[in-house]
């Protein structure tokens, strides 16, 4: 079992004794407790537990959607506002919400031209970035006019075209069918091995989570609390097939111990 405050390499994301208390009409609502976690240069971490325990307000947190009330968190080393500002990170969240009336091109080009880069500055980004997801040749097609995965792709692509260090994942396939899912998990798996980029992903799935993983972080209900924080120990080249290992299926089993000792199912 890896230390939530053991840091890999260099450290990107820096959370400590982070609090987050949401005041509602009915009261108080803890969302986060307590916080300690740091995550390396080119991690893949996973976010896991279950429905309410505050896996995607953490992420939020860290890209500075939600403020914490107690704590201090870092991005690159300065305040999520300020990493927020320097667009250090791209967010991919659990809907691909790119515009219908845009081409695919222009869904991926909005965050180039609200950075006013320069078209031909855009037009090189767009096809590289498309490229990285397998989407070249779609360019000037609408998003219904896609599937669902690969609209996740396209989204995918629009988060990586503003170059950050740190890609933030919010349960982008958990409303896609297993077999796309399992597709576009090899899929990142092979953008992350080529782009080197620091990847927090929040999933639901076991298998998912230890699959991907460099870490898995696993998270106890309401408030959010880390339980536990599992290296793994698989090689960084996976194939599917490695989910009928011995290894993937002893780190499975550990995940889901953690889960339940975090009482999790409760929920």
């Amino acid at each position: 079992m890896g230390e939530a405050d053991s840091p890999s390499v260099a450290s990107v994301i820096e959370a400590r004794n982070l609090s987050l208390t949401f005041e509602t009409g009915d009261g108080p609502v803890h969302a986060l407790s307590d916080i300690d976690l740091s995550i390396g240069a080119g991690d893949f971490v996973s976010l896991i537990g279950p429905s309410g325990c505050g896996k995607t307000t953490l992420l939020r947190v860290i890209a500075d959607l939600e403020t914490p009330s107690d704590g201090s968190i870092t991005v690159n080393g300065v305040t999520a506002e300020q990493a927020r500002l320097a667009r250090a990170y791209g967010y991919v969240f659990q809907a691909a919400a790119l515009y219908p009336w845009r081409t695919i091109a222009r869904n991926v080009a909005l965050p180039l031209e609200v950075m006013g880069l320069p078209a031909r500055e855009r037009r090189e980004r767009i096809a590289r970035n498309l490229e990285l997801v397998n989407l070249q040749g779609f360019e000037k097609k609408y998003p219904w006019q896609l599937s669902g995965g690969m609209q996740q792709r396209a989204s995918i692509a629009r988060a990586l075209a503003v170059e950050p260090d740190l890609l933030l994942m919010d349960e982008p396939f958990g409303a896609l069918d297993e077999i796309v899912r399992d597709h576009l998990n090899e899929q990142l798996l092979q953008l992350w091995d080529k782009t080197g980029k620091t990847v927090v992903f929040v999933t639901h799935s076991i298998p998912e989570a230890v699959y991907l993983s460099t870490r898995i972080v696993v998270m106890s209900p309401r408030p959010g609390r880390i339980h536990e924080v599992i290296d793994s120990t698989l090689p960084r080249e996976r194939t599917l097939d490695i989910r009928e290992t011995p290894e993937f299926l002893d780190i499975a089993h550990r995940v889901r111990e953690g889960l339940r000792l975090g009482h999790s199912y409760d929920d």
